[in-house]
């Protein structure tokens, strides 16, 4: 690393250099033809789509003065870079070898290396400060959902309680003051594979209950890949060795990817369940751990977050399929 930059990714002859600024990175998108072994035109295509669909919105896009040597002269042009949420969501339209390789490698190790701090800087921010921008965070997440999602007084009371309770019983804001929310799950035993075929039976027949004609209609190959990517590994490693962190990914994935025309919120709520229940975990002690009133403040919390706060919400899901079985 020097300045401002970093070699994010090596692989044989690939050997990229990524721009730091605001706590992400950023790549040109001849930089990220070249990671992904694709072609501009492609790359143009996915950006393009993923801005559309409002998986993500502009400020993962930005230029950047950049000196280039050209001949024996140096230049500064303007640049357009994507950062890193981009750069990812890019990674998971593209086909290629490459892509999958590098799809790997980013799920458990770029996400870390660069979210945690490491790759910006070689000291860490201080603890505290790291600890009350989480909590921040959360409160402004917490504060959106109500302001965007909330439409009825008893809507309102529900998530009010829900809240209440999770942070009474789990001291919520303790655990984000001394950074203990759960970021791991407990359920470590080999994991219920539930196939993305599973899942499509699973919502068709949930159809029936829903007056929609477009209830269910898959938009692309999304969600097949949000079903995949759960079951992801770094060589040996597992990426969610646990059912719990499966389990939220599942429910985090769904909701954002806005797999289906109608229905993607109740969709993923559905599946979550499901895959918990095929692992033996939602309930406990002859009760389900989750009523319909944490279902919902979840499943609306994750529709409302941004991408920077992906990690917060995991946790968040975890911690509360952790406590609920205590």
């Amino acid at each position: 690393m020097s300045g401002n930059k970093i070699a994010i990714y090596q692989d044989g002859s690939i050997n990229i250099t990524a721009r730091i600024e605001d706590e992400t990175i950023w790549l040109t998108q001849a930089q990220i033809v070249e990671l992904f072994g694709s072609s501009k035109a492609n790359i143009s295509e996915h950006i393009n789509k993923i801005l559309e669909e409002e998986e993500l919105d502009n400020s993962t896009v930005r230029k950047f003065r950049t000196v280039q040597t050209e001949g024996m002269r140096e230049v500064s042009r303007n640049l357009t870079y994507y950062n890193l949420d981009m750069i990812i969501s890019v990674g998971y339209r593209v086909k290629s070898k490459i892509a999958t390789q590098f799809r790997r490698w980013a799920t458990r190790t770029l996400r870390d290396f660069v979210i945690q701090g490491y790759a910006i800087n070689s000291q860490r921010l201080a603890e505290k400060e790291t600890q009350l921008i989480a909590l921040k965070n959360a409160i402004n997440l917490i504060e959106r959902s109500i302001r965007n999602q909330i439409e009825t007084v008893e809507q309102a009371k529900q998530l009010t309680s829900f809240l209440s309770n999770f942070a009474k019983g789990f001291a919520l804001l303790d655990d984000y003051d001394h950074d203990k929310l759960d970021k791991k799950g407990r359920t470590e035993n080999p994991v219920t594979v539930v196939t993305v075929d599973e899942f499509l039976t699973m919502i068709q027949e949930l159809k029936n209950d829903f007056d929609s004609e477009i209830f269910g209609q898959s938009k692309d190959e999304s969600f097949e890949s949000s079903i995949n990517q759960i079951y992801q590994g770094f060589g040996e490693q597992d990426c969610y060795p646990t059912v719990e962190e499966k389990a939220a990914t599942l429910l985090y994935l769904i909701v954002k990817n806005h797999s289906f025309i109608d229905g993607n919120k109740r969709i993923a709520a559905a599946c979550f369940l499901y895959f918990l229940d095929r692992n033996g975990i939602l309930k406990a002690h002859e009760t389900f751990i989750l009523d319909s009133n944490s279902l919902f403040a979840l499943t609306i919390l994750v529709a409302e977050s941004k991408p920077s706060e992906m990690e917060v919400v995991k946790n968040m899901i975890i911690s509360v399929l952790n406590r609920s079985r205590d």
